[in-house]
């Protein structure tokens, strides 16, 4: 039998010109690549995807395999597709925890846009591409989570240490556990920026690759603690298309951006009703307005949610829309959502570098 003449340098050669859409450089140079191994003329490796939530991972194969194919020598290619999250880059003078790969704040500048929503079905959306997630209620006076997500009980303590309760796979800690239902917290600011930052440092969080916080309405004391406290990767800002909520998201927004935390992008909640009985589609609060806003603040659009009955219903009673109609409109709007997310924390940790860090050891999620 002839020994092959196809070498791991042709190969790597090869797959260098395979691009990652998102971060725009060669999956060769990103370290994207490993366990390739030759056998004949049987090529395999592995292609190591920075989130488990990739938009584009169908693509990215298609091309590595594309690419290999052109090779002289090579008849047969395996192709394996994992990921490894990245962690987010360490602010200077912030709290990170070496066990949390990424912080996620969800604002709005406005009660009443489905913040809370936003922040339940983006974490379930994370967590079942196989990231490992996390939710932290932090509306402290009005925490909604528990009942959103279909959490109850006591979470127990253990070596000075909170373990967060567990629903649909996603790790929960909320004021709302720890008070008698119906109860009013009525805290002032620096109480709600403690709680925010025990709930962040005590609790036994154990490996997360994305830790979900759903902020309380607005630029108060709870956003500014959490930003100037905790390094956040980055913030995801929630409104609906009408003109006032835009304005209130805009200030959101800019809050952010003077405490120094990278936009992820604007989401649309809210976008549009689909009529159950002709399917049409009535834009009740305006249309675009999200979308417009984000080109105008030079940020990312992340997607548009409809309005649905089905989404309060699933809220009020603990059963997330991507749990209790996981083929709806609205439960793939989610997960589009979280995809975009996923992507633009790779593209912003990543940096001008576009070297994948490697202060962090980062074990391999498998779906």
């Amino acid at each position: 039998m002839a020994q092959s003449t196809v070498t791991e340098a042709d190969i790597l050669r090869a797959l260098s010109t395979v691009r990652d859409p998102d971060l725009g450089r060669d999956l060769v140079s990103l370290g994207m690549i490993e366990n390739l191994s030759i056998a004949g003329d049987s090529v395999s490796f592995t292609v190591v995807l920075t989130t488990p939530a990739c938009p584009l991972k169908g693509k990215i194969e298609s091309d590595c395999r594309r690419a290999v194919a052109a090779v002289p020598g090579v008849r047969e290619i395996n192709i394996k597709m994992d990921a490894r999250v990245v962690s987010g880059r360490a602010a200077r003078g912030k709290q990170s925890l070496p066990n949390i790969r990424n912080v996620i704040a969800v604002g709005s500048g406005k009660g009443g846009v489905g913040k809370t929503t936003v922040a339940v079905n983006l974490a379930l959306a994370l967590a079942e591409t196989g990231a490992k997630v996390g939710i932290l209620d932090a509306d402290v006076t009005g925490p909604n989570v528990p009942l959103m997500i279909g959490a109850s009980g006591e979470p127990r303590g253990h070596d000075n240490r909170i373990e967060p309760l567990i629903s649909y796979g996603v790790k929960v800690i909320s004021i709302a556990f720890f008070v008698p239902e119906g109860t009013p917290v009525i805290w002032r600011g620096p109480m709600v920026g403690g709680a925010i930052q025990q709930f962040y440092n005590d609790v036994e969080w154990g490996e997360l690759d994305y830790l979900i916080v759903d902020l309380p309405p607005g630029t108060g004391d709870a956003s500014i603690s959490l930003a100037q406290l905790v390094a956040l990767t980055g913030a995801v800002i929630v409104s609906t298309p009408q003109d006032v909520a835009l304005l209130d998201a805009t200030k959101s927004l800019r809050m952010f951006e003077r405490l120094e935390v990278p936009i992820l992008g604007i989401v649309e909640n809210m976008s549009y009703f689909i009529c159950p009985h002709c399917n049409e589609h009535v834009d009740i609060f305006g249309h675009g307005g999200a979308e417009k806003a984000a080109e105008r603040l030079g940020v990312p659009f992340l997607g548009r949610v409809p309005l649905n009955p089905q989404i309060r219903q699933g809220g009020d009673e603990g059963v997330p829309i991507l749990r209790g109609n996981p083929q709806s409109v609205e439960a793939e709007a989610f997960r589009e959502i979280a995809a975009q997310v996923a992507a633009r924390i790779s593209i912003i940790t990543l940096g001008p570098t576009g070297k994948r860090p490697t202060w962090v050891p980062l074990p391999v999620v498998r779906s």
